[in-house]
């Protein structure tokens, strides 16, 4: 058996010198495998988008895990889906590959995949972070980690100082809060602003479809659906043939770089999702991680995301009742939906007359004119609002 190995390994060598001087590529090749059984457009619809991958780029060695198949590409045979998912896992522990792609993948909690779309407004590259996996059982933990891991990818692609935007979903006002304390303590998040009009960081439909920052931060499902969209809006959804798939599963302390695509990804799709499995490997995705792990950490990460989960910055807001009703004309916007009601009580209570409704940018508290500034300082105090800058 080691005498066997010794005659692979040596076998090897002398191929990827070959390889080398006929490409022209002297470093070591990129290892990147595809499990080619689960698909429902079948083995061959899967093959032709790892041939196409290992064509357009030398650089990398694309191997096949699934039964013997017609194709000059590296092959592992494996007769299920069950053992194409151990004999991934194997190669990837002991270091016969350095990324995968495949469908479905269950990843421990607190891992997520990346996606990765081009956006139909203006062709643009934009990672959606996350598309599969759960970062967190808590929806905004999840969400702020997401972002996290958005980046990460973001800087092992290449990209120096990734914009970052939050979708305009539920939790995204605390996201952005938490973002901004991090960015305080030392964490830099580079915020960018929507294309719309008023602005800011909670993004917008539109945002999505011009591709307005590199990450848009997103709860997993969202994501998930969105990348479903993006992939097969022209095609009428059976068949995803554009973008990148759900990309890398990334965590803290997690290292097998895993990427996923559907069953329902197209040739064109998994070629992607490969070169982008290789793009990643060579940014040394890995390393990335733990550095950015460091500096968030460093900067609080952990502290935060407890108190948060303890619910300690919000006040309990007791039962109140209102003050006598006025005229509102002033809105109050950055107040997550699921704190409005809290929010309206917490101005009740300080003698205020409020009322919640939805304004330019999502949900608002409206009072009225004169009680502005008083308002603006009370929300703030009791931590649903993060500034003075969330008038409509």
């Amino acid at each position: 058996m080691a005498e066997n190995n010794v005659k692979n390994m040596i076998g090897k060598v002398f191929n990827d010198i070959a390889d080398a001087i006929e490409t022209g590529q002297f470093g070591q090749k990129v290892r990147v495998g595809i499990t080619t059984l689960g698909s429902e457009h079948g083995v061959e619809n899967v093959i032709e988008g790892a041939e196409l991958a290992q064509k357009r780029d030398p650089s990398i060695e694309v191997v096949l895990i699934g039964p013997k198949a017609d194709s000059a590409l590296t092959q592992v045979v494996v007769d299920s889906e069950d053992e194409g998912y151990m004999k991934m896992e194997e190669m990837l522990d002991n270091g016969e590959l350095d990324a995968c792609v495949t469908m479905h993948y269950s990843f421990p909690i607190g891992v997520s995949t990346v996606g990765r779309v081009i956006t139909p407004g203006k062709g643009k590259d934009m990672i959606i972070a996350t598309t599969t996996g759960t970062s967190s059982p808590h929806r905004v933990e999840a969400m702020v980690k997401n972002g996290i891991y958005g980046i990460i990818t973001a800087k092992a692609l290449g990209i120096e100082n990734p914009t970052v935007g939050i979708l305009n979903v539920d939790g995204a006002r605390q996201v952005e809060r938490i973002f901004n304390e991090l960015n305080n303590r030392g964490y830099e998040i580079n915020l960018t602003e929507s294309i719309r009009s008023d602005g800011g960081s909670v993004m917008r439909g539109n945002d999505l479809l011009a591709g307005v920052p590199d990450v848009m931060v997103t709860d997993t499902l969202t994501g998930n659906i969105l990348i479903k969209v993006f992939s097969s809006y022209t095609t009428g959804g059976g068949y995803e043939s554009v973008g990148y798939g759900y990309g890398p599963g990334i965590g803290e302390g997690y290292e097998r770089t895993i990427l996923i695509i559907s069953r329902a990804s197209g040739a064109p799709v998994i070629a992607n999702a490969i070169s982008y499995g290789a793009s990643v490997v060579k940014g040394n995705i890995n390393e990335v991680a733990k550095q950015e792990f460091e500096k968030a950490n460093k900067a609080g990460l952990k502290e935060i995301l407890e108190g948060l989960s303890k619910d300690t910055k919000k006040q309990e807001v007791e039962e109140v009742e209102a003050p006598p009703k006025e005229i509102v004309t002033e809105s109050i916007a950055g107040i997550d939906i699921m704190d409005l009601e809290d929010a309206v009580r917490v101005l009740w209570k300080e003698g205020i007359y409020a009322e919640s409704g939805m304004g330019c940018t999502g949900p608002v508290v409206m009072v009225n004119e004169k009680n502005l500034s008083k308002a603006i300082g009370a929300l703030t105090k009791a931590g649903y609002i993060a500034d003075q800058s969330n008038i409509c």
